[in-house]
């Protein structure tokens, strides 16, 4: 073991002398307390290393020891509900040893490596196996934990027995004497392999009107949330963790405040899945990395949340990664940058934060799995951004925006309306709307698309008539212009805006909004058709029906919804007939 000593302290950053051999990303332990740190810069035998936790009371001349290993997530059963810090270390096992503060120095494996689980083979002695290949599976809550070959490892299956194991004993032996557990150590920093990505041609559904019917992400892509201080970007992300079309959810609290991680931990364990009616905590994992933990583990829990999102992309599922918010990912860059003195680029951040973010943000993808079976699985990732003061000129916004597909722009202005979700119609956008045109047309309504676009249309044209208002008034605009902006009204107000809070309207189908845009948009065109023979504005919106439609929110029944569709036209008929 390479072993050195403390040389320079700076906050987080630490350097060491002595260190020759060292190789850079090495973990190591500093100090008397063996606080874990990663080897960041190498200068002739001095290492640069951050320290993911805290350093006050280090002292110069205390020995510095090289694991000689890579920053490394262990992968196995008992992820699933579990609570981690930004290095994998469970904060339950934490509070148990160090009580509500975590000590210095302290290691808990980030698995249980007593709790045994039933282990049933999926393949036989004697058949070759290969990296990827499903040895056998776990029941974890109600998913099944496909136990994978290691994807390094290959040969014949001489045992394999079912039976309890824990996650350290071998449950397979290869002919050449390898032997397979349940565990797997990968470094966080290297991408997992695949065989090939594949095209977005499936939506992640949200129960979100406004993202799946106007801004849909695809399984396998990329979204950024923008937005300044109280316009709900952790709201939405929470949001997105509960109701998202996935198998498995991974929320990543980054740099964010103990309170909102409060409020996530003690409400997913009450929260019901609505498409399995199971408890959404037996699907998630949790990764929280406060405001007040150390600044350096930030940027280790972006890392150690991918790789266990590509893990179980790797049995097969499809993967959802909440980031929130890599805002204070770049903060934590930008302090240990300075502190190595590095030369900064715009507003501070290193000159290397386009490409520590495209790397990051490449990882998702929906692809076909290594190993024989013909798996699929995809990770999307949605990452939150903070920009200071809504400045979506800032460097994190504006590098994010290149990568990303999809764009959530998130508008104080809305927000301070008490609009929620407070999406800006106008500045956000998709770029997976072609992509998923067959799987809407299959799915939903060959009508969608036309639907969305005319939406999109109606909204862009209330901003221009918006303004003519507030220079002349709205007595000056003709009849048929103020048709739209009582129907783009609405749309924002009957459609767009979406209660968290209530049971029935927090989660809406995706045929019940389909069904809601269409019946918005019968109702235009009949009163443009009604205005044309001579019914006023005012008589048509005096109707019952229009009330009607505003409540559609909160119909369950789709079938009352179709009811409503039909008797749109001929309520406004019979306005017609009277004049």
């Amino acid at each position: 073991m390479i072993q050195g000593f403390v040389s320079r302290i700076s906050g987080p950053v630490v350097i060491a002398d002595s260190m020759m051999g060292s190789k850079m990303y090495d973990v190591v332990q500093v100090g008397e307390d063996h606080l874990s740190g990663e080897i960041i810069r190498l200068e002739g035998d001095n290492a640069v290393i951050q320290v993911y936790e805290d350093t006050t009371g280090l002292k110069i001349g205390e020995p510095v020891h090289n694991t000689e290993e890579p920053l490394s997530v262990e992968l196995g059963p008992g992820l699933i509900s579990s609570i981690y810090d930004g290095v994998q270390r469970p904060l339950p096992a934490l509070a148990e040893k160090s009580g509500c503060f975590i000590s210095k120095g302290i290691y808990v494996p980030g698995l249980d490596k007593k709790k045994k689980w039933m282990f049933i083979p999926a393949v036989k002695k004697g058949e070759q196996v290969a990296g990827g290949d499903v040895l056998g599976t776990v029941k974890e809550f109600h998913i099944d934990h496909r136990v994978l070959v290691p994807p390094d490892t290959a040969g014949i299956v001489s045992e394999i027995n079912e039976g309890e194991y824990c996650v350290g004993d071998p449950v397979c032996t290869l002919d050449d004497g390898t032997q397979i557990s349940m565990i797997q150590k990968w470094p966080v920093r290297k991408g997992r392999p695949y065989l090939r990505k594949l095209d977005p041609e499936f939506p992640l559904l949200t129960g979100q009107r406004i993202f799946d019917s106007l801004f849909p992400l695809s399984k396998g892509g990329t979204a950024m949330i923008p937005g300044g201080f109280g316009t709900g970007k952790t709201v939405s992300e929470q949001t997105l963790a509960k109701w998202a079309d996935t198998d498995i959810v991974i929320y990543i609290g980054c740099g964010e405040r103990g309170n909102e991680m409060t409020d996530v931990l003690t409400e997913f364990p009450e929260l019901v899945d609505p498409r399995t009616g199971l408890p959404l905590i037996q699907r998630t994992i949790m990764i929280a990395n406060t405001s007040n933990m150390p600044v350096a583990a930030r940027e280790a829990s972006i890392y150690t949340g991918i790789t266990m999102a590509e893990y179980y992309r790797d049995m097969g599922y499809d993967v959802a990664l909440m980031a929130d918010s890599t805002s204070r990912w770049g903060e934590a860059l930008r302090e240990v940058s300075g502190r190595l003195e590095e030369m900064p680029g715009e507003e501070g951040y290193p000159a290397y934060l386009a490409t520590r973010l495209a790397a990051f943000y490449e990882r998702a993808g929906r692809v076909t799995c290594i190993g024989s079976g013909d798996r699929t699985g995809s990770v999307t990732v949605v990452g939150a951004v903070s920009p200071p003061g809504g400045d979506f000129s800032e460097p994190i916004t504006q590098n994010t925006l290149r990568i990303a597909g999809t764009f959530w722009a998130l508008d104080t202005n809305l927000a301070y309306r008490r609009h929620f979700p407070s999406v800006n119609w106008i500045k956000s956008y998709s770029l997976y709307l072609d992509s998923l045109d067959g799987w809407y047309n299959e799915n939903v309504s060959p009508e969608w698309r036309d639907l969305r676009d005319k939406s999109m249309y109606l909204l862009q044209k209330e901003v221009e008539l918006q303004e003519i208002v507030q220079l002349v008034g709205p007595d000056a605009l003709p009849e048929s212009e103020k048709a739209i902006l009582e129907v783009t009204r609405m749309i924002r107000e009957d459609f767009l805006q979406q209660s968290a809070y209530s049971d029935k309207d927090s989660f809406c189908q995706m045929e019940k909004q389909f069904l809601m845009l269409k019946a918005i948009h019968v109702f235009f065109d009949s009163v443009s058709d009604a205005m044309v023979k001579g019914v006023s504005l005012r008589q048509i919106t005096s109707l019952p029906i229009k009330s009607e439609l505003s409540r559609m929110k909160e119909i369950d029944d789709i079938g009352k919804i179709h009811e409503l569709i039909g008797n749109i036209s001929l309520k406004i008929l019979a306005l017609e007939v009277e004049s």
